[in-house]
């Protein structure tokens, strides 16, 4: 009995020292910031946190979180609405800032515009250290030269500033770009496998949304010019939004409607894609992408576009692991779809060496670096 009673003792008293983190961010709809935080809060449970996810909305088609990860809406309820924009907007801050209070983690995360403003301005007067995180491209989260000054001068309060590429330390002051850090996003694991070596599928593939940053018109009208010399190559789009109607117009408008396919939304991508004899990214802005990480790391050539931030540049050297182009450039993103169906010796040395990406971004390696920042914010280590 006495030896139950001391293990119950030792229980309780490592739950009160357990380390408390919080994730803030504004749903946990399916997108790549979102999963990226799902990831993070389910590794910081297994290493013995206490994490809640924090959202201000709740919305029907959403990530799982882990047993053990407490969710809270911040939002305000309809009867706390009124007519008065700025009493709503300070009963969201008061909200907020009561979360901080009533759970008291000893950091909270947050990523993605003014959510990152939200986080820091509320946990001012309380004992939880900000950590924000710009995981988009920087000039586009912060537009315009209020929302740029308003990042420059709230992001020096935060107890850490998280960056995905080192070109976009440049958006921000000198005094930002001292203390901001640099931490990649982890594999999926489900995209760690043996790269595959047999003979490739005549298959040309993206995943992405629908919407007019993935420039998926770009790809459609490149395919449908060299669609002749290669007539046995089709070309499939994974993923779904809102110009899904407008794209299936325009294959149909080029005569294309029996070599370009849109399956939709599909639940096993590495296994769809991993065969196939080229993988295109064609954004005109993004942060560090997952799909171009994962493409790369089953090993598939990649044709992506140097977007602005650097995204592309953190994981790719041209004519080394893959093929840049610059955005927009459809004549560019033709000539190296022709030259790597033509050369297939070239394809497969960009493929090899493009799977190396499964080492250098394995989840538990990544995640170390995750693990071992925030101990260093929270001073302890």
């Amino acid at each position: 009995m006495a030896k139950k009673q001391e293990n119950e003792l030792k229980k309780q008293q490592n739950s009160k020292n357990a380390r408390k983190l919080a994730f803030y961010i504004g749903s946990l709809n399916k997108g790549g910031a979102e999963r990226v935080f799902v990831n993070l809060a389910e590794f910081f449970l297994q290493q013995g946190y206490e994490v809640i996810m924090v959202t201000q909305y709740r919305k029907e088609d959403e990530y799982v979180l882990a047993d053990g990860i407490k969710r809270i809406i911040s939002d305000i309820t309809e009867e706390e609405t009124t007519s008065n924009r700025v009493k709503n907007f300070y009963r969201r801050f008061q909200k907020l800032h009561d979360i901080w209070k009533t759970e008291k983690p000893d950091a909270v995360l947050s990523c993605v515009g003014k959510n990152n403003f939200m986080t820091i301005v509320t946990t001012m007067f309380t004992k939880t250290k900000p950590v924000v995180s710009v995981v988009g491209e920087a000039k586009e989260e912060y537009p315009g030269k209020l929302m740029r000054c308003l990042a420059n001068l709230l992001f020096p309060f935060a107890s850490g500033v998280i960056l995905q590429t080192e070109r976009s330390k440049y958006f921000f002051s000198k005094r930002v770009q001292k203390t901001a850090v640099i931490l990649p996003n982890s594999l999926n694991p489900l995209f760690i496998r043996p790269r595959y070596e047999g003979e490739r599928e005549k298959r040309i593939v993206t995943v992405g949304r629908m919407d007019a940053n993935k420039n998926h018109e770009m790809m459609i009208r490149a395919f449908a010019q060299i669609a002749k010399k290669y007539p046995e190559y089709t070309f499939t789009i994974y993923g779904d939004g809102e110009l899904r109607e407008y794209l299936q117009n325009l294959i149909e408008e080029l005569g294309m409607s029996d070599r370009i396919f849109m399956p939709g939304i599909i639940p096993d991508v590495a296994n769809k894609i991993e065969k196939a004899s080229l993988f295109l990214l064609t954004s005109y802005s993004e942060g560090v992408s997952n799909a171009l990480i994962e493409a790369m790391a089953l090993g598939l050539p990649v044709v992506a576009t140097d977007v602005p931030s650097g995204g592309t540049v953190e994981l790719m050297q041209h004519m080394e692991n893959g093929w840049m182009i610059p955005t927009g450039d459809q004549r560019a993103l033709e000539e190296a779809m022709d030259k790597l169906l033509a050369d297939r010796d070239l394809a497969d040395k960009l493929g090899q060496n493009a799977s190396k990406l499964q080492e250098r971004l394995a989840p538990e390696r990544v995640n170390a670096q995750w693990k071992a920042y925030f101990e260093k914010i929270t001073n302890r280590r």
